[in-house]
């Protein structure tokens, strides 16, 4: 099958690679239909590329068809059209039945100190192949798999892998008051679904920043209210001009280590992306290179007694965090992957009934065949053609 594979550093390829099997009694496999491109593919594209191995398929936002299943799944038969949550996991173990299927203990990656395996997402995460291929296998299938109906196109289902319930817990950690404001951090597919999620959940204000002026007219269009980053020498005191001087009532965070505005980290990043891999990983888990321009945004930015959430991906160990002021403003901040499962029944009813609330039909600025992938990529990652997401399509 052809297949979108890591070669290095901005070096990805659609290469031929062997089809997927049945390797254990609970796996499925699907063909793929649509495969998103998330920013986080961006970390490995271009950070993370000391926890990958040549060869690494990429790719944790797949939907297709079930078309082979092991002889333990009873919940799935062939033909169903499903969509893959990027974690892989149980559903029984203690911590999937808490609701966080993130920490599943199943599939815990334990030779690396992480939680549960995530479809093409390095070594870290169990360095399990990705759906950015024209088929995929599904470990843990009689609980992962969500089934859809038929009829819509993929654009109405795909982002329940990834994008949906990841903005859906962003918001329900940043614990909107009701008709509270909310400001978020970065438009990216996260940031952007986050602001449309918190408007649709019932936040009286939405308040969001960034430097790309597509993504900035994006949200203007639904009723954001928005910040250029370029244009205010301070945007912490433009926000708390535009909220009575304390600032919002919640913030989320939706950049992570790829924030602008710190050289050091920056510079930290180059470096590791020069030295050996096992070095590299060394600097990454221990040294800490983050970049936490957006995080001290953030935590200057909220108002005292506020809370933060953190949906941006971070992946440094000993980032220097401001503790006295997170303590003096009283600030609660909740973080973590998304924790699918635990989030599609409130979600599914706003996809299969009247209307588009949410705006899925039109999310995606770009759905192109597999083999413009690496283009894509590029595009994405240069902030290029008005990308924010991308669609691949097997």
């Amino acid at each position: 099958m052809k297949a979108v594979v890591w070669h290095g550093r901005r070096d990805v390829r659609v290469d031929a690679v062997p089809d997927p099997a049945i390797q254990d009694p609970n796996d499925a496999v699907i063909k793929v239909t649509s495969s998103g491109i998330c920013g986080s593919d961006l970390h490995l594209y271009e950070v993370l590329g000391p926890f990958m191995t040549e060869g690494d398929i990429l790719g944790h936002e797949p939907m297709g068809i079930v078309e082979e299943v092991g002889p333990a799944i009873t919940n799935l038969r062939l033909g169903d059209r499903v969509v893959v949550p990027f974690n892989i996991a149980c559903g029984h173990c203690y911590m999937c039945v808490q609701g966080l299927p993130t920490q599943c203990e199943t599939t815990q990656v334990r030779s690396q100190g992480k939680g549960a395996a995530l479809f093409g997402y390095t070594r870290l995460y169990g360095q399990v192949p990705g759906g950015q291929a024209e088929y995929l296998r599904v470990p843990q299938a009689h609980f992962g798999p969500i089934k859809v109906p038929d009829g819509p196109p993929d654009d109405r289902f795909v982002y329940l892998s990834d994008v949906l319930p990841t903005a859906w817990q962003a918001v329900e950690y940043a614990a909107v008051p009701p008709g509270g404001t909310l400001l978020v951090l970065g438009l990216g597919p996260i940031g952007d679904m986050s602001t449309r999620v918190a408007l649709y959940r019932g936040a009286g204000r939405v308040i969001a920043v960034d430097l790309v002026p597509e993504r900035l007219d994006r949200a203007s269009a639904n009723g954001v209210e928005t910040l250029d980053l370029t244009a205010h020498d301070d945007v912490v005191a433009a926000i708390r001009d535009m909220t009575d001087g304390r600032g919002p009532d919640s913030v989320i965070d939706a950049v992570g280590m790829e924030a602008h505005g710190s050289p050091v980290g920056k510079l930290a990043q180059q470096v590791a992306g020069l030295l050996p891999d096992p070095v590299a990983a060394k600097l990454f888990e221990r040294a800490g290179v983050d970049r936490l321009a957006a995080l001290h945004l953030a935590i200057d930015a909220v108002r005292r007694g506020g809370t933060i959430s953190l949906i941006g991906v971070y992946g440094g160990m000993t980032d220097p965090l401001p503790m006295m002021t997170l303590f003096d403003k009283q600030v609660q901040v909740r973080m973590g992957q998304a924790n699918v499962r635990t989030w599609v029944d409130d979600i599914m009813p706003l996809l299969t009934g009247d209307g588009d609330p949410l705006g899925v039909d039109t999310f995606a600025t770009h759905r192109v065949p597999l083999e413009q992938a690496p283009q894509a990529y590029e595009n994405f990652q240069q902030k290029k053609d008005g990308t924010v997401k991308v669609l691949l399509k097997p």
